[in-house]
């Protein structure tokens, strides 16, 4: 099975402007994503709108996709950087990891769990949960939630608590039930990658401003894996200084 990596980056951020090419012990976030990525995969590659991030992957020897300014989402990007990197490999690729690329300290052996889901030949989505341990988590609708099938299919992403848990106090939710975080890992075959984007827009996805309930509403089936590792998403410069300070204590290289 050929696995493609790819790591969908852009420059504009509301939040975090420029953040593929902030700095962590003297390498950008984009060649931490990228060396790491590469540990796994053969063919991996950054897909961006920006000449500053190609320039960036290019100075350190990294494989780079130019792609359009006007995605709305990582999988668009990833869609479109798909047949580019085909063309220039000469390969098919099977299956498509979409590697985070604010994520620099991203788990190597979740990758290749990922795309060992493809395995299970009914799967066309593959993505990674973590367990909740905090009520500021649980409560927090940046932290995006997810409700699982007792087979490991994905029924539904929210950035609302759910399930409701009923008969006690919030103080007491965790305590009453195992919450799953959704990381943002994707990976995707080949041939449903390039038919995600044809879904029109949906109710759900619209409400909830997660691309996945799209995906679940065109009766997608979403595998999905379980992880206890630290994830640790850089979306403002606090969270690039608590990244520095977590590196003290768990020195690691990319």
């Amino acid at each position: 099975m050929k696995v493609f990596g790819i790591i969908p980056a852009r420059y504009a951020s509301t939040r975090f402007p420029g953040k593929p090419l902030v700095k962590l012990q003297g390498r950008s976030m984009i060649e931490w994503v990228y060396r790491r990525a590469s540990r796994v995969f053969k063919r991996v590659a950054v897909a961006t709108d920006d000449e500053r991030i190609a320039g960036e992957v290019k100075g350190f020897g990294g494989d780079v996709v130019m792609t359009s300014l006007l995605h709305a989402s990582g999988t668009d990007r990833c869609a479109e950087a798909l047949p580019l990197m085909q063309e220039r490999y000469g390969e098919q690729a099977d299956v498509v990891i979409n590697i985070q690329g604010d994520e620099p300290f991203t788990d190597v052996t979740l990758l290749h769990r990922l795309a060992s889901c493809f395995d299970d030949p009914a799967a066309q989505i593959a993505t990674a949960v973590c367990p909740i341990g905090s009520r500021n988590d649980l409560f927090n609708p940046n932290c995006v939630k997810v409700v699982i099938s007792a087979s490991g299919r994905a029924l539904y992403f929210s950035r609302s608590v759910i399930p409701y848990v009923r008969g006690h106090e919030q103080e007491q939710w965790l305590q009453q039930h195992t919450f799953y975080r959704h990381l943002g890992l994707y990976a995707y075959r080949a041939n449903a990658l390039l038919g995600l984007t044809k879904f029109e827009r949906s109710s759900l996805e619209t409400t909830e401003s997660l691309e996945q309930n799209r995906w679940l509403e065109n009766d997608c089936y979403i595998r999905v894996i379980q992880t206890d590792g630290v994830s640790i998403s850089i979306d403002t410069p606090d969270d690039l200084v608590k990244a520095e300070k977590w590196l003290e204590t768990h020195p690691m290289t990319p």
